[in-house]
């Protein structure tokens, strides 16, 4: 996504508030980062595309526990919610098309489904959009949301030029009812690394506020190698900031803060980066199953320990051997100049960030080959 959802915009930030000595903001900010919320609404027609693009955003088959559509069915006008199994601050909901009425009011229809509380909505179509779902967009447009857009969800067999065709008479519907400019992405529900969805999350990445660009980025499946690449710089973005309440935490004259301070945060990264990256033996198997590959394969592609489970004593010895690294390359005529809770805190934050680089690197290296094994990348 754009710029890595504008992460190095983020670390200036965290920078500033490091050199203000406002060690407090950085801290909500990494709190920010690691509890990220997000609302994702599908508007369009109920059948197999709609929930298999909902499947695939979570990276869930339709035979997985908690796979839409649900085991007690909603009414055809009602929303349904599906929290996410592994990330449970990102909430996908399922929203009826708005009915095809005349005349037609669509802020009753928003206020029904409760468009507000969405960070972005996917207005999904198979043939051409609705006349009332163009009303809703319009409606949307006025109140200044941009983050809403028209999907051609495109699982039936077809070639390139008739898929084109369907394109260009969505635009020319979307044009006779009054948008200017509009724009239309073609979507596989069961690939979405294939067709236009990589460019929708580039749009999503510049439409959204940074914290919920950011969530989306963590919480989306490893669809890609480039993203997987996306989601590694923003986790060196969120172990910067980490380092830095490492280095605050080490200048603090009281025995043993700085590690146990290092120690839980590492920890609760880690263990986001694993789930994000989807290097977690529950995730490997799901897209071992949805790419009918064998999971043993796949999960004989993790290298890293941490990759496979992020455990207490594996995060502790990777950060003991940064801190005795780092106390070894520091310069005595340094340490002899500085005062002691200075030189506390420089080794802290050197240590910190070199141990979560280290390990979200080989983490990220795992996820990269698991990903090129599943999409049959280098055959």
């Amino acid at each position: 996504m754009a710029d890595v959802f504008r992460s190095l915009n983020l670390l200036e930030t965290l920078k500033e508030s490091v050199e203000r000595n406002k060690l407090s903001d950085v801290k909500d900010a990494v709190e920010d980062l690691l509890i990220s919320r997000i609302n994702l609404a599908v508007i369009g027609e109920r059948g197999e595309d709609k929930d298999t693009f909902i499947n695939s955003l979570r990276g869930l088959d339709s035979g997985d526990d908690g796979a839409a559509p649900s085991r007690t069915p909603v009414a055809p006008e009602d929303v349904a919610g599906y929290p996410n199994p592994r990330h449970p601050d990102f909430r996908l909901w399922d929203l009826p098309p708005a009915p095809p009425t005349s005349p037609f009011e669509p802020e009753g229809y928003m206020e029904r489904v409760r468009f507000a509380r969405y960070n972005a909505v996917l207005m999904t179509f198979s043939r051409a959009p609705q006349a009332n779902a163009v009303e809703v967009f319009l409606e949307a447009r006025s109140q200044q949301r941009h983050a809403v857009y028209f999907l051609l969800l495109a699982s039936a067999p077809g070639d390139e030029t008739q898929l084109e065709g369907t394109r260009k008479a969505g635009l020319e519907a979307l044009r006779s009812h009054g948008v200017a400019l509009p724009k239309v992405y073609l979507v596989r529900p069961a690939a979405l690394e294939k067709l236009d969805f990589p460019g929708l999350l580039e749009d999503m990445g510049r439409d959204l506020p940074e914290i919920r660009a950011h969530a989306l980025l963590l919480a989306l499946p490893t669809l890609t190698s480039a993203l997987v690449t996306q989601k590694k710089e923003a986790f060196k973005a969120l172990a910067w900031a980490a380092a830095s309440l490492s280095g605050g935490a080490a200048a603090i004259p009281v025995p043993f803060v700085a590690s146990m301070v290092d120690c839980s945060v590492a920890l609760r990264i880690l263990g986001k980066a694993q789930v994000s990256l989807c290097l977690d033996d529950e995730a490997v198997e799901r897209l071992a199953r949805r790419r009918r590959l064998e999971p043993a394969a796949l999960k004989a592609l993790r290298a890293c320990a941490l990759s496979a489970e992020v455990t207490k004593g594996e995060v502790k010895r990777r950060l003991a051997a940064a801190e005795e690294g780092a106390a070894t390359a520091s310069s005595k005529l340094v340490d002899m100049a500085m005062p002691r809770h200075a030189r506390s805190a420089g080794r802290s934050f050197a240590a910190m960030l070199q141990a979560l680089n280290g390990a979200i690197d080989e983490m990220a290296a795992d996820a990269e080959k698991i990903t090129a094994a599943a999409l049959g990348e280098g055959k």
